[in-house]
């Protein structure tokens, strides 16, 4: 302790001033311990967000553990503004996943549009420009006025952020349920690209070197954002719309090109976004990582706002501001930079050797913590598990008692109308998904492609997640999420390496929602160790209930391919008349958790398919090697909604001209919804040249991967025949691809009650 700090101002913390910060009894304890001392009131705001759980991962820290994240790209792990994977010609693709669900419930644009603000500014601090946005959203049924307005807001914040930043947004999912009326959730994913030896880190190096403020003037908005996120909501949430931060997407890009220049001329040690807990946890996170101390006036700190506290000022959300700690000597050349871009900035402090983050105002101490222990000894939980008493109901499911599906094509089109599975493209239309001249595969195919200027490279993208699948078996749920990201990565031409995750969740101090945290996490961690992808970056989001009603358990992964060549990238829709249409993999009686019981049948049942891990990477290989070899037209994962609906989307998806199919089905033994809208893993729907066919058949058998010939690719309708013994018919489908292409592109406008061009 300084002597400086004994000048700390002292008030009485009563016990609702403590409780009114988020802080259990125990943990003050622990806060006594750090200091040797009762905090004072700003020290008590500062542990409230280091200590809650948006920021200290108080409740999952020891389960994230379990999570893969070594391997031969892995340039940066967990730990980091983002994480970055080694793609080869001296370049690395920088990526990570966020999370903005309360503040989009609260005001939807804003919560939306700082989120996109937020991962930016995560891809930008390690020195890589960004180059391509993702999005992951979840809303009520859109029957609902109060949906339909989150989910217009959200989709108006993201387009409006991304759009006037330049960054394309370039794909993304959304899924609808009642069970997120209240609690919507909000994810983005942003890839950006840095010469890998150029990438930066949040590291506070070097006694006496100068920590710059740059960025926004700093306000009372956002303040005790993070401990906002780290609580349940309830009715009287709507009240909390002034913690929500209001974002300034052309200062973030004059923000952006500052400090892409910083990094040309080598002018910093390290830098971070000042994203939740605002100054403090910038501050003392870059001092923890590096070992070091930071001492900074308030005072110095550019400010919109007057007479605020130092209390305020450390704890507000302000959005577009960054910490930075420049090389020795280079703090006037960074200030210049900024003048020239018309970005406030101001040294605020020092880096010390003592470990301690001190805050001063003048001469006024205010504030003395170990830095360290604010950014890594914060309370670590190992909660009660269990599973909750209704899961056996939940999965059980009698089929003897429901009725098969008597009429497959109107329940195609009920499926293909289903917001979930229907055409994303009011959506996506909204977005500038060209700006940058990178994107190759837009919004509509498995995965969205990018290109990477100066090489023959490409690099896939894509989020994927099932809650259904995850409420009735979260470990099979995690693991099919990573399944199903990869399988996309891989029929857009792609391996996968490397991927992020958004875990949203209830709340943790609830044993069910703590055991469907564990076991989705241990799906995703095995299969991600079995699949070979590291997890390079991510973030947990719990506390995702209002009224006492949790979320479904959502992870939702956003996984990176990288392509060699890009004539080897391949999109979903079929492409000629007369390719041969063949089904990689096996259909089995997997009804659990479809799609398909949910819209017909208004259930949400059943075990999800089971997922056979090293059948899946044994698909993967050999898929990539047919289209490597240049074998495969077209590619296209069967997943929600099962095998017809995957038929229909190759059908009708081409941006121009849909094609139609001549398809014949054997039944084998299965019912037939469960052949036709069952949501069996590891298959892939192709269609390949007739002069290929041979090849591809003795490769495939070579594999050992399952192989059924279908039919053909036509000009005409999509007609299938479903063939029981002896070839009898069984049943017969045959759509006019007009009246499956009005369904699937224009059903989700309709909902909205809005026009589509």
């Amino acid at each position: 302790m300084t002597d400086q700090s004994k000048a700390l101002p002292q008030l009485p913390l009563t016990q609702e001033i403590i409780e009114q910060h988020g802080l259990s009894e125990e943990e003050y304890q622990q806060i006594l311990k750090h200091l040797g001392r009762e905090p004072n009131l700003t020290e008590l705001g500062i542990f409230s967000v280091m200590w809650s759980e948006h920021c200290s991962y108080k409740s999952s820290r020891v389960h994230l553990k379990r999570f893969p994240t070594e391997g031969e790209r892995v340039v940066q792990g967990p730990g980091e503004n983002a994480g970055a994977v080694d793609i080869g010609d001296g370049f690395a693709a920088v990526f990570k996943m966020e999370s903005h669900n309360h503040p989009s419930f609260i005001e939807p644009f804003q919560g939306a549009a700082t989120g996109v603000g937020g991962i930016l500014r995560d891809i930008f601090t390690m020195g890589a420009r960004p180059i391509a946005l993702l999005n992951s959203l979840r809303f009520g049924e859109l029957d609902l006025p109060q949906n339909q307005h989150l989910f217009k807001g959200v989709v108006s914040g993201i387009s409006s952020y991304g759009n006037c930043m330049g960054v394309p947004t370039v794909g993304g999912e959304i899924a609808f349920n009642d069970i997120y009326s209240k609690n919507p959730l909000v994810n983005v994913f942003c890839l950006g690209i840095v010469k890998k030896d150029r990438l930066l880190r949040g590291l506070a190096k070097g006694a006496g070197n100068q920590v710059l403020y740059i960025g926004a003037k700093t306000g009372r908005d956002g303040i005790h954002g993070a401990t906002m996120a780290s609580d349940s909501f309830d009715d009287a949430s709507e009240k909390k719309r002034p913690n929500v931060q209001v974002g300034d997407p052309f200062l973030e890009k004059l923000l952006l090109e500052a400090c892409l220049e910083f990094l040309e001329q080598d002018l910093l040690v390290g830098i971070q976004d000042m994203g939740a807990a605002g100054l403090t946890s910038s501050s003392c996170e870059m001092a923890s990582r590096a070992g070091t101390g930071i001492e900074m006036d308030v005072a110095k700190v550019p400010r919109r706002e007057p007479q605020m506290t130092p209390y305020e000022v450390l704890l507000s959300e302000s959005q577009e501001r960054m910490l930075l700690v420049a090389q020795p000597g280079k703090e006037e050349a960074v200030l210049a930079i900024c003048r020239k871009w018309g970005i406030d900035a101001a040294v605020v402090g020092q880096v010390t050797g003592d470990g301690l983050l001190r805050v001063k105002e003048g001469n006024k101490v205010v504030a003395e913590i170990p830095a360290h222990a604010l950014a890594e000894e914060g309370p670590r939980y190992e909660r009660p598990a269990a599973p909750p008493q209704y899961q056996e109901f939940l999965q059980s499911l009698n089929l003897d008692a429901l009725p098969d599906v008597k009429d497959p094509a109107e329940v195609l089109l009920k499926l293909l109308g289903s917001p979930t599975i229907a055409s994303k493209r009011w959506v996506f239309r909204q977005y500038d998904h060209m700006v940058g001249t990178n994107t190759v595969v837009c919004p509509g195919s498995d995965a969205a492609v990018v290109r990477i200027k100066g090489t023959t490279k490409a690099l896939a993208m894509t989020t994927d997640g099932n809650s259904r699948y995850c409420l009735l078996n979260p470990y099979l749920g995690g693991g099919l999420a990573v399944a199903e990201a990869a399988r996309n990565l891989v029929c857009a031409g792609a391996q996968p390496i490397g991927v992020t995750d958004c875990l949203n969740f209830g709340n943790p101090e609830r044993p069910d929602v703590m055991w469907q945290f564990i076991m989705a996490v241990e799906g995703i961690a095995d299969a991600c160790r079995t699949l070979e992808i590291p997890v390079v970056s991510g973030n947990v989001s719990f506390y995702n209930e209002t009224n006492g009603l949790s979320i479904y358990p959502t992870p939702i992964l956003g996984m990176v391919g990288l392509i060699e060549r890009q004539e080897a990238i391949t999109t979903q829709w079929f492409k000629h008349p007369g390719d041969r249409i063949f089904l990689l993999g096996e259909t089995k009686e997997d009804l659990g958790g479809t799609e398909y019981l949910k819209v017909i049948h208004a259930r949400e049942q059943g075990s999800p398919p089971w997922l056979d891990l090293d059948l899946e990477k044994n698909l993967h290989s050999c898929l990539l090697t047919l289209i490597r070899n240049e074998l495969v037209e077209s590619a296209h994962d069967c997943s929600e909604g099962g095998l017809l609906v995957t038929l229909a989307e190759s059908c009708v998806t081409h941006p121009s001209a849909p094609f139609g199919a001549n398809v014949i089905i054997s039944q084998q033994r299965l019912r037939l919804d469960s052949l036709l809208f069952g949501e069996s893993p590891s298959r892939v729907l192709v269609s390949i040249r007739p002069q290929h066919v041979d090849q591809v058949l003795e490769t495939v058998q070579h594999a050992g991967v399952p192989i059924t010939l279908l039919g053909e690719v036509t000009q005409g309708n999509m007609d299938v025949t479903v063939q029981g013994p002896h070839e009898h018919p069984v049943c017969q489908v045959s759509l006019p691809l007009s009246d499956m292409a009005d369904q699937w592109h224009h059903s989700l406008a309709r909902q909205l009650g809005v026009e589509q061009a």
